[in-house]
Formats: structure tokens, C-alpha cells, sequence
């Protein structure tokens, strides 16, 4: 039975947590949506600038996955910096390079230009993903990882759900706009905002919960009794130690499987859409929207269940099993509509509430000294898998006329990585104090946190 002083102090740290949610989630979560709609908008400016620019398949695959190239030479460099300087200054400068850069995609004329600024814009946006992660532990307990993941990696959802229909708005609307084709149009409309989110992070974001001037005293106390009390200072190793670690491989390992089928619906989906039967980019914009849709519900879900039973491994794992049988189903009838479209969806949908909850397993994990380092090496693997996946289904469709072959490879992956993920026989988050909220997102009364 819980006592009046345990119920007082319970729904104190509950409003403290609404307060730190409301003050950084959203923001962060559409400075994350931008940051994903631009890496994955050649997608749909494929429809139109393959042609333009007489690209192949694998032109467009490599240029999609070079991407990745830069970010990971510059991720972990990043991260580590951050820790030092703070991710006020860390994530403004992310911001406002990577949206210069996205915005100059509206001047490739070329394959060489089209490399150049793809590997530039891995180069500026390299830490910004692994750094807000690193950022929400100052903040949030290993207890409310799960919930707090689900929100802000719900911006990829949104990012494609509302990038989507904007992408193919601008394509088809601005077309021909001041001697601009739809694509350009495309690239300069989703690539300035960001430069100016930058700005914002560098005038309003706070490094540290003890420099916030919107805490009182008596926040900073109780948020750092609370994360003192979750154990952050329990060590686990050295940086080195981290990466070392046969459990944080198993982690980075599994992130690079499912990444692989993340990026294979992020970059290809309009082309799979198209094969199935659709036309016109308006309306392509618009479809492709639901399989994000599906991933937001998805999300919430399994965080709130992951959260719930205190457990990461099967509920990541089975999402990944059940979003390679769904990729399969696409594969299998690439050119029925009625059977691709429910297919992708639901592979969307676990492929991310897969991603989502392992994401929450580093928090649990790894210690205050090693999780800078532990985090941008996990996101490092990871992201090589949006190296690889949209060279090998390009590369293969190039080659064969299909991306039958290519769409097998992401499927094993798939498999595998949940199948380490159930091996990687991690403790379980033994550290996670007694469960209050029972909601995945913000809420006025019962908040996400």
C-alpha cells in the first residue's frame, strides 16, 4: 500500500517530468522530424529527377546511401564533443550546416554533385540522432527511456507521414515555378527550416538540468535524487570497455538489421508504390503516408508495453520477425496494390516499434562515463545499414530489372538481427524504479515522459 508521503512525492516528480517533456520534447521531436524528412526526400525527388538527370537505379542508390558515409566518419567525433561543449551549441551547429546543404541539393545536375552533397549532408547532420539521445538521459531516469524514445523517435513517422504529401505537393504544384523543376522546389522548401530551428536550439536550449532557468532549486534537487537513485554512476566499463562489449555489439549489430528494412521502405517506398500500380506524385505522397501512420500507433504500443513489463528484448525481436514476414508478403506481389500496400505497412510499422524499443535498451545499460561513446557507436552501426540497404536494392534492380533479390537480403537481415537480439542475453532493467505513468506520450495529467 502506497503511503501519503510516497503519493506526494510520486505526483511531484510526475509534474516535474510534464514540465521537462513539455519544454523539450516537441521541439526536439520536429527538429528530429526535419533531420529525417531530409535525408529521406531523394526518395521522392527520385520521381522526377532520375529522368531529369538520367540517373540509374544505382546511381540513385549509391548517392541514397552515401549519405551514410559521412555521417559515420563524424558521428562518434561528434558525440564525444558534445559531452564537452554542451548540445546547445552541438545540435545549432548540426542544425543550420545540414540545412544549407539539403536546400543546395536543389543544384545536383549531376552523379558527382549528387555524391558531393549527399556525403556533405551526412557530414553536417553526423550526431545530431545519437546526441539528442545522449541529451534526454541528463534529463530522464533509464525508467522513462522507452516512453521518452517513443515520442521523439515518433518524428520519423511524422517526418514521413507529413513528407510525403508535402514532397509530392511541391514536386506537382511548384513545378516549373521561376525556372525551377518540382524537385528543386522540393529540396529548398524542406531544407531552410532547418536553418532556422538551429538558430532557435542555439537561443532557447539548456545544457544541463542545473543551468535551466525555468527548474526552481527544488526541481534540480528532486530530478537529480531521482537520477541519482536510478544508478546512472553504476559502472560498467571505460569507453573503450563499451565498445568492446560482446552485449553493446549485440545492440549495434541488431540496430543495423533493422535500419537495413527501415531504409528500405524510406528510400523506396514511392518506387514500390509506383511498381504497384500508383501514379502521379500527389497522389504517391498521399499513400505513402500510411504505412507512417501505422508506425506512430505501432510505437506507442509496444513502448508502452516494453515499459510496462520492464522488458526490451522479445518485444523488439518479435516486431522485427513479424516486419520481415510483412516485407516478404511485399516482395512476393510487387505489382498487386491491394497486397503490397497492407504489406509495406505493417513491415513499416513493426520495423519501427522494433527500433524504437531497442533504443531504449542503451539507456538501461550503459553507465554516465560510457554512454557517449556506447551510444554513437551503437547509431554508427546502425546507420550503415542505410549504407548498404539502398546500394544493394539499387544495384540489384540496375542489374536484374527487380528488387526481388534485393528486398531478400533486407529480409535476412531482419531475421538475423532479431535473432541476436534474443541471444544478446542482456539484464534486465533491474535499476528501473516503481512504474507510474501509464501513457506514452504528453499529457496534461498523466504525462509522457
Amino acid at each position: 500500500m502506497t503511503s501519503p508521503a510516497s503519493a506526494t512525492k510520486d505526483a511531484t516528480l510526475e509534474r516535474l517530468y510534464s514540465k521537462i517533456t513539455w519544454r523539450l520534447l516537441p521541439f526536439l521531436t520536429l527538429c528530429y522530424m526535419f533531420a529525417f524528412l531530409d535525408r529521406i526526400n531523394v526518395g521522392f525527388a527520385k520521381l522526377q529527377m532520375q529522368a531529369d538527370l538520367g540517373f540509374s537505379d544505382a546511381v540513385y542508390g549509391t548517392g541514397a546511401g552515401i549519405f551514410f558515409i559521412g555521417y559515420v566518419i563524424f558521428e562518434i567525433p561528434s558525440n564525444l564533443l558534445l559531452s564537452k561543449i554542451g548540445a546547445r551549441k552541438t545540435l545549432a551547429r548540426i542544425m543550420i550546416l545540414w540545412g544549407l546543404v539539403s536546400a543546395g541539393m536543389m543544384f545536383v545536375h549531376d552523379a558527382t554533385t549528387f555524391y558531393a552533397l549527399r556525403f556533405l549532408l551526412g557530414v553536417f547532420e553526423a550526431g545530431f540522432a545519437p546526441g539528442m539521445i545522449l541529451y534526454l538521459t541528463y534529463w530522464y531516469a533509464p525508467s522513462r527511456m522507452a516512453r521518452v524514445m517513443a515520442v521523439v523517435m515518433a518524428a520519423g513517422p511524422i517526418g514521413g507521414s507529413l513528407g510525403g504529401p508535402l514532397s509530392g505537393w511541391a514536386m506537382s504544384a511548384l513545378d516549373g515555378f521561376h525556372g525551377l523543376q518540382g524537385w528543386q522546389w522540393m529540396f529548398l522548401v524542406e531544407g531552410l527550416p532547418c536553418t532556422v530551428l538551429g538558430v532557435i536550439t542555439y537561443l532557447t536550449l539548456t545544457d544541463r538540468p542545473e543551468q535551466a532557468r525555468w527548474l526552481d532549486d527544488r526541481e534540480k534537487a528532486i530530478l537529480a535524487s531521482d537520477l541519482t537513485a536510478a544508478d546512472r554512476s553504476a559502472s560498467h566499463g571505460s569507453l573503450l570497455k563499451a565498445v568492446r562489449d560482446p552485449r553493446v555489439i549485440g545492440i549495434a549489430f541488431s540496430n543495423f538489421c533493422v535500419i537495413c528494412g527501415i531504409y528500405t521502405v524510406s528510400f523506396w517506398l514511392p518506387t514500390i508504390l509506383s511498381a504497384a500500380g500508383m501514379t502521379g506524385t500527389t497522389a504517391i505522397g498521399l499513400v505513402s503516408a500510411l504505412p507512417y501512420i501505422a508506425a506512430l500507433v505501432a510505437m506507442r504500443l509496444l513502448c508502452l508495453s516494453s515499459d510496462r513489463r520492464r522488458e526490451r528484448r522479445w518485444h523488439s525481436a518479435l516486431c522485427g520477425f513479424v516486419g520481415a514476414a510483412a516485407l516478404l508478403g511485399a516482395t512476393l506481389y510487387p505489382h498487386t496494390l491491394a497486397a503490397a500496400l497492407p504489406a509495406i505497412t505493417l513491415a513499416t510499422a513493426m520495423m519501427w516499434a522494433s527500433y524504437t524499443v531497442l533504443w531504449a535498451i542503451p539507456a538501461d545499460y550503459l553507465d554516465a562515463g560510457s554512454a557517449p561513446g556506447g551510444i554513437a557507436f551503437v547509431n554508427v552501426v546502425g546507420v550503415l545499414g542505410g549504407f548498404f540497404s539502398p546500394i544493394i536494392i539499387g544495384g540489384v534492380k540496375t542489374a536484374t530489372g527487380s528488387m526481388a533479390a534485393g528486398m531478400s537480403v533486407m529480409i535476412a537481415l531482419l531475421i538475423a538481427g532479431s535473432i541476436v537480439m534474443l541471444a544478446n542475453r542482456l539484464p534486465r532493467p533491474s535499476r528501473i524504479q516503481r512504474y507510474v505513468s501509464d501513457e506514452c506520450v504528453p499529457a496534461a495529467s498523466n504525462s509522457q515522459s
